[in-house]
């Protein structure tokens, strides 16, 4: 009748025979865990050797008490001599035993130059990536009119009553508080040279040409460029745009089109929304103020100021809206399908358009100023 072998708790002796090797037998596995600690807790020092050979049982935790056994002791793991069938799990568990230190970020100038370097590869990739972003939705924008069932009517008005009527409050009074802003900072300058009437022009000029549409594409750019990112994105984490295209759809048309159009059409209405709330601040502070009656603030106005001016803050309107429109789409369509991909393309959109649109608006300021116009 064949017995079973008898099982023993782990050891560690030293061999008679060479004072420098350790001999280990018994079962090195969790269940004697108390056992391995206290069996490797006082090794003496100069051991050159450890030989596994004689472990019945040999399970993780009896690997990852070896391994770092062997870093405090500074024993290279090659002096280890195990059985040939626990050679698979020690080459598994080996690569990962240590528990390495993070990585301390290199603040030196070499680093810091290759951080802006990646910085700059990263941005020249994402502006190659709206550019051509760009032409497929003009591409798909000018399919319409020869497949006009494409067009999503009620998406787009839908979307219109959110980018345009829900932010038209919220435009209508930062343009009032502002144009109010700029009436008491030209009458501080102004008075010392008793040209207060002059504020007519300041706040009129300003708000035609600049702030009434930058003021517009700044905060519809942190408003609703935001806005279209985790609304595509929260789809594109739940696969929805995946099964737009498995039915046979085409996302652009669904999703993209309808957020251009809306904002297209809403964008220079809340920019002429904006600049009849600049001019109402500016004339407020100039009847409460600076004493200049309404009907000479209006006179002084329609006198002086030009229709140019107005054409020139109007023009603008349509570019912002398309680049703000393109650049939430795009990055809603590239998040990565996790949360914290949504929160970096959303925060990304917001940066990359309220960027894109200050450097157009001193673009168009520059080249109108050269035309003279």
């Amino acid at each position: 009748m064949n017995h079973a072998p008898n099982h023993h708790p782990p050891a560690a002796t030293i061999d008679p025979a060479d004072g420098r090797v350790l001999r280990l037998s018994g079962r090195w596995t969790l269940r004697f865990a108390n056992e391995v600690g206290e069996a490797l807790r006082d090794l003496p020092d100069g051991i050159a050797c450890i030989d596994a050979r004689g472990v019945e049982r040999l399970d993780t935790l009896g690997v990852l008490q070896l391994l770092r056994c062997a870093d405090r002791r500074s024993l290279a793991f090659d002096r280890f001599h195990f059985r040939d069938e626990h050679l698979s799990l020690i080459a598994a568990i080996e690569d990962v035993h240590d528990q390495r230190p993070k990585r301390v970020r290199d603040t030196g100038f070499k680093a810091a130059l290759g951080r802006f370097g990646f910085a700059v590869v990263d941005n020249a990739r994402e502006v190659v990536s709206l550019v051509g972003f760009l032409g497929e939705t003009l591409v798909k924008l000018l399919r319409l009119f020869k497949e006009p069932r494409r067009f999503r009517l009620t998406a787009t008005f839908h979307h219109m009553e959110q980018v345009g009527l829900d932010a038209a409050p919220l435009v209508a009074l930062l343009s009032f508080m502002v144009g109010a802003v700029i009436a008491f900072l030209g009458a501080m300058v102004l008075k010392d040279f008793g040209a207060t009437i002059f504020v007519v022009e300041l706040v009129s000029a300003a708000f035609l040409r600049e702030f009434g549409v930058l003021l517009t594409a700044i905060l519809l750019a942190g408003r609703t460029a935001s806005a279209f990112t985790a609304q595509i994105g929260m789809m594109v984490n739940r696969e929805e745009v995946d099964a737009i295209r498995v039915l046979g759809l085409d996302p652009v048309d669904l999703l993209v089109i309808p957020r251009v159009l809306a904002l297209l059409a809403m964008l220079p209405l809340l920019t002429f929304i904006a600049m009849m709330a600049g001019l109402l601040g500016g004339m407020a502070v100039g009847a409460f103020t600076l004493d200049i009656p309404v009907p000479a603030y209006l006179a002084r106005m329609q006198e002086m100021m030009e229709f140019r001016h107005f054409l020139v803050g109007m023009v603008k309107a349509p570019v912002f809206a398309m680049v703000i429109a393109l650049i939430g789409c795009l990055e809603g369509l590239q998040v990565e399908g996790t949360a914290q991909s949504l929160g970096e393309r959303t925060t990304s959109s917001v940066v990359q358009a309220i960027s894109m649109v200050i450097v157009i608006d001193a673009l168009a300021a520059l080249w109108f100023m050269e035309m003279d116009f």
